[in-house]
């Protein structure tokens, strides 16, 4: 079969397009939707042709990591394929309205001895609720039963384990769940980009099953995640002690934080190694030379990391961070001692004080 995807004369055409807007539309932006291998998701983004783009690639990557607690593929993919042209921007997203691929390059995860077809396979019984020990309660998309292709839909809060948690009231699970949420909404936020987030993940809500009982709807499971917002679920969302509210809070601290600190715009992203297996970490840097240092647990497993990794943060100041100058921005905690330790699913937000400038 021919390949017609991403074919030279598709991207002339959009660039035609794109001049002809200057002219007649000059605020108009183009936004590429390519859902193609990672380098030819490369080709669209340019000043001249998309200044924005989806990021499928760390979409998929993200619930990868969240699958196998290990966060290999996602570093070693992003350390390629992450850094732009300064004037575009990606737009970043954690799923959406329509199905979730498992888009990755083969030959990145032949180099982490991730064999992509059979790991394809394996996320999607993952996410779908058929592999054993799995927290998701996705619905399989489009499924061939022969190969065990499908895509997968469902709310951030199903797919991240809190359907399933409260269905078998494990306040454990619940907990884990909840935090999964604001790992992935944190790099949503803060990696640099344009953050889009989908209906009704901002409140906490859960799979709509109701869709298989509409004749119209129920050969479709993406209806799963459109849900209809209620005013119940905006009360819940804003009821002290609810799931839902947890959710929305842990969402609205993150968006205060984003608006106030110059460093989440205009900035360039490091991919950081942790030689960690669990964890993912990078670097946000502003023209000023502002810094920010993003540290994520993938796992549900306490773990830790030498506190040398913030000297990123201070070039050779290393007092500064013995008297405790660098600081959680999401807690207000200062480091102290020799190791980070992240709980499950933990997230820091690292800068320095004004006094460790």
């Amino acid at each position: 079969m021919d390949q017609c995807e991403s074919l030279p004369k598709a991207h002339t055409l959009i660039q035609c397009f794109n001049t002809c807007l200057q002219i007649a539309a000059p605020a108009v932006l183009f936004k590429s939707e390519a859902i193609v291998h990672p380098d030819e998701v490369a080709q669209y983004i340019d000043k001249e042709e998309c200044q924005l783009s989806y990021n499928p690639l760390m979409m998929a990557l993200m619930w990868e990591s969240l699958a196998t607690r290990e966060t290999k593929l996602l570093t070693a993919s992003l350390k390629k394929s992450f850094e732009i042209s300064d004037e575009c921007s990606w737009v970043n997203y954690i799923r959406c309205h329509d199905d979730i691929g498992w888009t990755f390059d083969d030959a990145i995860a032949d180099q982490q001895g991730i064999n992509g077809f059979e790991h394809r396979r394996f996320l999607n019984q993952f996410y779908t609720g058929k592999f054993d020990g799995s927290f998701s309660q996705g619905v399989p998309f489009q499924e061939n039963p022969t190969t065990g292709d499908c895509r997968v839909c469902g709310s951030l809060a199903s797919l991240a384990g809190l359907e399933k948690a409260i269905n078998t009231d494990d306040s454990t699970a619940i907990e884990h769940a909840l935090k999964r949420i604001r790992l992935l909404n944190s790099i949503n936020l803060s990696i640099g980009g344009i953050p889009l987030i989908y209906q009704g993940d901002e409140l906490g809500v859960l799979n709509d099953h109701s869709y298989l009982e509409d004749e119209f709807k129920r050969d479709d499971a993406r209806w799963v995640n459109r849900p209809a917002i209620t005013q119940d679920s905006i009360e819940l969302a804003n009821t002290l002690g609810t799931y839902q509210n947890r959710v929305h809070s842990d969402l609205n601290q993150m968006i205060k934080l984003r608006k106030t600190n110059e460093v989440f715009g205009v900035a360039k992203t490091q991919i950081l190694e942790t030689y960690r297996p669990h964890l993912f970490a990078y670097c946000r840097e502003h023209g000023n030379g502002r810094k920010l240092l993003a540290i994520c647990n993938f796992s549900e497993h306490m773990q830790t990391l030498p506190v040398s990794i913030c000297d990123i943060l201070h070039g050779d100041n290393e007092q500064a961070t013995k008297q405790g100058q660098v600081i959680d921005k999401l807690t207000g905690n200062p480091v102290t001692g020799d190791l980070l330790k992240l709980s499950a699913y933990d997230v820091l937000w690292l800068e320095l004080s004004e006094g460790g400038k």
